[in-house]
C-alpha cells in the first residue's frame, strides 16, 4: 500500500525532518537517504521501521532544515609559518631594518592558520528515534486509510464470486439430468431395436455422473471464499494469507470448468476467472 508521513524535531541542537514514502513490495525494502553526519544511524533506522512495516518499499529521507552548530578545529600550518618568517626577514634585510618580527604580523600571512575538519553533529539515535516514530505513524495511518478502501473493493469481488458459485450450484442438477437423457438417447439410437441393458446403462450413467459432479468443488470454493472474508476482517497484515486463498479459489474454479460440460456453467466459470484475476491484482497493493 502507498503512504506518506513526515515529522520534524529538534536533534543535536538543529532541526531535522524525516519523510517516509511507501509503496507495495513483497518484502521489506528500505532505501534511506541520510546526511553524512547521520549515516552511522542507518542500521538503527532500519530495525525501527521493521517494527512498523512488515513489507513494502520504503523511501526514507532525513535532512537538516536547520543544521546544528558545528565545531571547527583551527590548525597551524608550521611550514607556511616558517616560510612567512623567512620572507619577512628577507624583506627586513632588504629595507635595512632591525628588530624582531611581530607575531601578529606572522599570523596575518596567508595560509598560516588553516581550518580543520568539522566535528559535525553529535546526534544520537535516542534523539532521532522519536522523529522517525512520528513519521512512521503518519505513514501507517495513510496506509490504513487506503487499506480500508481496498478491503471494501476486495469484499465486493468476493461477493461476485459467491454469487457466481450460487448460480453454478443451481445449474448443476439440471445439467446432470440433461446429460443422463442425452446418453440414454444416444445409446438407444446406437442399439436401434435391440434391448437396452438397464442395469449396465444405470451403472455407466452413475459413473459418468460421478465424474461430472462438482458438489465437492463448490463446497471447498465456498469455504475458501468464507475464509477470505474472515481474513479481510482480521487485524494485521493479511496479504500473504489472501494470496494463498486466492490460489485455492483458482484451483477449484479450474476444476469446475474442466468438469462443467455445460455452456451456462462455462460462462459462469469465465466470469469467475475474470473476477478472481481482478481480486489478485488488488492483492498486490495490500500488506
Amino acid at each position: 500500500m502507498t503512504g506518506f508521513g513526515e515529522a520534524d524535531g529538534d536533534v543535536a541542537g538543529g532541526r531535522l525532518r524525516v519523510e517516509i514514502r511507501s509503496v507495495n513490495h513483497r518484502f521489506f525494502n528500505l532505501a534511506a537517504k541520510l546526511p553524512g553526519d547521520l549515516a552511522a544511524l542507518e542500521s538503527e533506522l532500519r530495525e525501527r521501521l521493521k517494527r512498523d512495516f512488515e513489507r513494502g518499499h520504503l523511501a526514507v529521507t532525513v535532512r537538516w532544515t536547520s543544521a546544528p552548530e558545528s565545531v571547527t578545529a583551527i590548525g597551524v600550518n608550521a611550514v607556511r609559518a616558517r616560510e612567512a618568517v623567512n620572507r619577512l626577514r628577507a624583506l627586513q634585510e632588504a629595507a635595512g631594518l632591525r628588530g624582531e618580527i611581530p607575531l601578529d604580523l606572522i599570523a596575518r600571512q596567508p595560509d598560516v592558520f588553516v581550518a580543520g575538519e568539522s566535528n559535525g553533529s553529535s546526534a544520537e539515535w535516542s534523539e532521532l528515534e522519536p522523529v522517525v516514530a512520528t513519521a512512521a505513524r503518519m505513514c501507517r495511518e495513510a496506509r490504513l486509510k487506503e487499506g480500508a478502501l481496498l478491503a471494501d473493493e476486495l469484499h465486493a469481488r468476493l461477493a461476485v464470486l459467491a454469487t457466481e458459485a450460487d448460480r453454478i450450484s443451481a445449474l448443476a442438477p439440471e445439467r446432470l439430468v440433461r446429460e443422463r437423457d442425452r446418453i440414454r438417447k444416444a445409446v438407444a439410437e446406437l442399439l436401434e431395436s435391440h434391448a437396452v441393458d438397464e442395469q449396465r446403462l444405470g451403472q455407466e450413467l452413475a459413473f459418468h455422473a460421478e465424474r461430472l459432479d462438482i458438489t465437492e468443488e463448490l463446497v471447498r470454493l465456498r469455504a475458501h471464499l468464507g475464509a477470505s472474508e474472515a481474513t479481510l476482517r482480521s487485524p494485521g497484515p493479511v496479504g500473504k494469507q489472501l494470496g494463498f486463498l486466492a490460489q485455492e479459489i483458482g484451483r477449484e474454479i479450474n476444476t469446475i470448468g474442466s468438469k462443467a460440460n455445460d455452456a451456462a456453467i462455462q460462462h459462469a466459470v469465465v466470469a469467475m476467472k475474470g473476477e478472481l484475476e481482478r481480486f489478485r491484482e488488488q492483492l498486490e497493493n495490500l500488506e
